[in-house]
């Protein structure tokens, strides 16, 4: 017997469409019977990779007495985190502010009318560990209903005000510092007490990637400054930690503990994208392996995550046989199955692979040793390691796909696919791989056809259904998408859809009585309320992806209302970057490219013809590269500023320094002579 789950595309909705619990999606029929029946509601949102997800369904959801009390109670109600992060946003906050704490599965008790009263994350079935065991939160959320109703309605109205003011007031600044240099020293610095420079990265256990402040740090100065060490130091150790697949490529979501060695073994498409960012960058800045590591993981993604159709899938599961990480594992008995002895040997060595393993008695490969020392001490020259290294992982490889794989959340989200479209974008040149260059303008173009409808960018598609009206972070993460695909394509259409997604961005979020922008539409579904969140979490702020685009738009295109828009999101939210800088990467970059000098890289020229002058630009890694033009018969081109005067230059490139612009050059080697001379500023 099913629930009214089994009529929905979301894989996460739908493993719980069998759950004796009597649950409803979102909606105006859930929402219309808590009034009917003067009941409160639980709400309960998760995602399809969230381990303790299945965890809390396996112990209480499928539980008949739990789902009884459930039932009798409450009207329940399940979402998709991923599907509706509007509603995951603003309930996630009020628990918070409730609690002290947040995370997933979320458990939130509201009042016929929305407003929440109770809340938590994940309770187990029993008491443990201080915690209370669900049931007695039912009882305990249910007699608040039923015999304190003033006092939860009091509570609620509190708790809106608190949002309400959190979301719209801004963080009071120090003072403003129109170059911007104490802001991203300031950023630096903080960084720098929280560094770990051992295993790299912020804070002890649990470790998140956290690449979108790895970004902003590899902006803040060439090789060797503070800031770029701290990142390409950090991303270093992740690729040597249990974080990576080493056998599969790709990233898992973070690590349980300092090292990076023991992960949560979700397989986000969000996570992959933006580490390859940060990796490529650290690669153009010197850092050695780490553009390899970028490779393996975009292959992962192309072979993995890839929909037939050319978009990207969400997710792939933590968990396999009832077990997390059981696909990801191995023991030096199944090595030795699948390995001649000596090779065997020297993969256990390699990859510290024991009897007693580092995970419930399994092993979880990772990199504990430098591969020169493995391979002075082998009698081995390091490309023979790494040619055996390479051999032995195809193997395990090709065995690891015979074992049942986790579920993969095959729904396609506009944000994310955005993520995935600019790392393949920006990795194609600057990696020399054409390929993925390709792929890039594949999603892009498939994305555009599906999502796009009528001025408007939708969520979600999922099987076969296009549906779930955009949020400020689809319309930001595409739009910056299409333009990295410009840079790389020199192709206007690009450029065009960047803009004109940007332009419905503005028309769409923006809200000239409040002056900031909001995460949902004015227009759309009234919820408790307008959710809007200006730090960064797993994923970029709508508001940061926002500030970037149009940053990134005004300096291509010369548009002054993107510029001044850019800089009233930027300059508000001054003291947000200023007090909690690791939560606020993505503003602290769009904040760079709108205050540090700009180099300009315009090529005058159809993209076959002006080709290697193009890889060459992409190769340099200056913070605030803008690469343009294209060619000038193309009436897009030839109305950019850039190209003013030099519409009959064809083949020629021309590098600009902030208003200080080169004499034409027309070859890869004069281009490449002078990027060399360009200044980097370092904070």
């Amino acid at each position: 017997m099913t629930n009214r789950l089994a009529k929905e595309t979301s894989p996460y909705l739908l493993q719980h469409a069998e759950n004796p619990v009597e649950w409803f999606p979102w909606g105006e029929e859930a929402l219309a019977l808590a009034c009917e029946r003067d009941r409160p509601i639980l709400l309960s949102i998760g995602y399809s990779a969230c381990h303790w997800c299945h965890v809390m369904e396996r112990e209480s959801f499928e539980d008949a007495r739990t789902a009884r009390l459930m039932n009798r109670s409450f009207v329940n109600i399940k979402v998709d985190r991923e599907e509706r992060p509007d509603l995951d946003s603003i309930y996630m906050r009020a628990v918070q502010a409730m609690t002290g704490q947040g995370g997933w599965p979320l458990t939130a008790f509201l009042t016929p009318g929305g407003v929440p009263y109770y809340g938590g994350t994940y309770f187990p079935p029993a008491p443990r560990h201080g915690l209370p065991s669900f049931r007695q939160v039912l009882a305990t959320a249910a007699g608040a209903w039923e015999s304190r109703r003033e006092a939860v309605v009091r509570a609620g109205d509190r708790i809106r005000d608190i949002l309400k003011r959190s979301s719209t007031e801004p963080q009071p600044s120090t003072g403003f510092d129109a170059s911007g240099g104490q802001l991203f020293s300031g950023a630096v610095s903080s960084a720098g007490r929280s560094f770990d420079p051992g295993y790299g990265g912020f804070g002890g256990a649990p470790k998140f990637p956290q690449p979108v402040f790895l970004d902003f740090l590899l902006r803040t100065g060439t090789a060797g400054a503070p800031g770029v060490s701290m990142a390409c130091h950090t991303l270093s150790r992740m690729a040597a930690g249990g974080i990576r697949d080493h056998v599969g490529g790709g990233f898992h979501r973070y690590s349980v503990d300092a090292r990076w060695l023991v992960p949560h073994f979700e397989k986000m498409l969000y996570d992959n994208a933006l580490i390859v960012r940060a990796l490529v960058r650290a690669h153009l800045l010197g850092a050695v392996g780490l553009g390899r590591v970028a490779e393996e993981t975009l292959d992962y993604v192309l072979e993995d995550l890839a929909s037939p159709d050319g978009g990207f899938y969400s997710s792939r599961d933590a968990d396999s046989e009832g077990e997390e990480g059981a696909f990801y594992v191995w023991t030096p008995g199944e090595l030795a199955s699948l390995l001649d002895r000596d090779t065997a040997r020297i993969v256990s060595r390699v990859y510290d692979v024991s009897e007693t393993g580092n995970f419930e008695g399994r092993n979880i490969l990772h990199l504990p040793h430098d591969l020169e020392a493995v391979a002075r001490q082998e009698g081995m020259a390091r490309k023979e390691l790494d040619a055996v290294l390479n051999d032995a992982l195809g193997v395990l490889k090709a065995h690891r796909n015979t074992r049942p794989k986790p579920l993969r959340d095959e729904k396609v989200l506009t944000c994310w696919n955005g993520f995935a479209i600019r790392a393949l974008a920006e990795a194609g040149p600057a990696l020399g791989r054409p390929d993925y260059t390709e792929a890039s303008a594949r999603a892009a173009d498939f994305l555009l056809h599906t999502v796009y409808r009528n001025g408007r960018l939708f969520r979600v598609l999922a099987a076969g259904r296009v549906h779930v009206q955009g949020f400020l972070e689809d319309y930001g993460s595409l739009g910056n998408a299409c333009l990295s695909l410009y840079e790389a394509t020199l192709n206007p259409r690009w450029m065009e859809e960047a803009v004109r997604i940007a332009d419905a961005m503005v028309n769409t979020f923006w809200s000239s009585a409040d002056a900031l922008f909001f995460d949902a539409s004015g227009d759309g579904e009234p919820l408790w309320v307008r959710p809007r969140d200006i730090t960064d979490n797993a994923t970029p702020s709508g508001n940061s992806l926002a500030a970037e685009l149009l940053v990134r738009s005004a300096a291509v295109t010369g548009s002054p209302e993107h510029e001044r828009l850019a800089e009233k999101v930027i300059a508000r939210e001054r003291g947000t970057m200023e007090r909690y800088p690791t939560a606020a990467g993505r503003l602290l970059t769009a904040a760079l490219l709108s205050a540090t000098p700009r180099l300009a890289v315009s090529l005058a020229g159809p993209p076959e013809g002006v080709g290697a002058m193009l890889l060459r630009a992409h190769r340099h890694a200056h913070p605030n590269r803008v690469i343009l033009g294209g060619d000038p018969e193309n009436p897009a081109v030839a109305a950019l500023p850039a190209m003013e005067g030099r519409l009959d230059r064809v083949g020629e490139a021309v590098v600009c320094e902030g208003p200080v612009c080169s004499e034409p050059m027309a070859s890869p080697e004069a281009l490449g002579d002078r990027l060399k001379r360009v200044k980097i500023v370092t904070f």
